[in-house]
């Protein structure tokens, strides 16, 4: 059963929301090696956690800072965003740091923005080679957090047939990696000029990533 928006929010400020504590976290950008452009569209994590504090009223951390898995700081973020185009490459050190983050309760979500598909899932399999990757079923509360998508993921650019994927691996009910390909949805947080999205497919990408950002929290 989805929680009344009201009391998922309170909720959330009592679990993390300590006494001095004036933000909640968002997510970091992932700084990788390999080539690929992580970071593409650069400010729309800023955008996003922009749009989340408006939606639920939450004090989220309105930043968006750059992370690598060896920074000493790591544990500090403890939410990641990946995107790109091309090659994701992780050191033997950061395979295991990612590893270490993740099963000591970190989350990582990955968006392919089409073209990193094949190297982002061999690297994940080198830091996860024990799991497979499980397709979220569309009763799963991703999908009705905060915001309503009976029908899925939205599609916000087209680069393959087929509806968008939104994947996962998962440590028992918990998800430490999620995975959303052929959807572009962090596309859709860039300002409105870059992509010329029409505002209700932006406001749909937007939506989406608040359910993203809140389900690391209740997990």
């Amino acid at each position: 059963m989805t929680l009344p928006r009201a009391v998922l929010c309170l909720c959330l400020l009592l679990l993390h929301g300590p006494a001095g504590a004036s933000e909640l976290p968002g997510f970091a950008r992932l700084a990788y090696e390999g080539g690929g452009d992580w970071y593409n569209d650069p400010g729309i994590l800023q955008n996003l956690h922009r749009f989340a504090q408006k939606s639920t009223g939450l004090p989220f951390d309105l930043q968006e800072p750059v992370v690598r898995l060896t920074d000493p700081d790591l544990a500090e973020h403890p939410f990641l965003y990946l995107t790109g185009h091309g090659d994701v490459r992780l050191s033997d050190d950061g395979i295991a740091r990612l590893r270490a983050f993740l099963l000591a309760g970190g989350f990582l979500y990955a968006d392919d923005d089409y073209g990193m598909d094949e190297s982002f899932r061999r690297e994940m399999k080198k830091v996860f080679p024990e799991k497979s990757w499980v397709e979220l079923p569309k009763s799963h509360p991703l999908f009705s957090i905060f915001f309503h998508f009976p029908a899925g993921a939205p599609k916000i650019h087209k680069h393959y047939e087929g509806p968008p994927r939104v994947l996962a691996l998962m440590e028992k009910d918990r998800i430490l990696v999620l995975y959303t390909f052929d959807t572009n949805i962090s596309d859709g947080w860039a300002d409105p000029e870059v992509h010329q999205d029409p505002p209700a497919l932006r406001e749909a990408a937007l939506q989406f990533g608040v359910n993203i950002l809140l389900l690391p929290f209740l997990q």
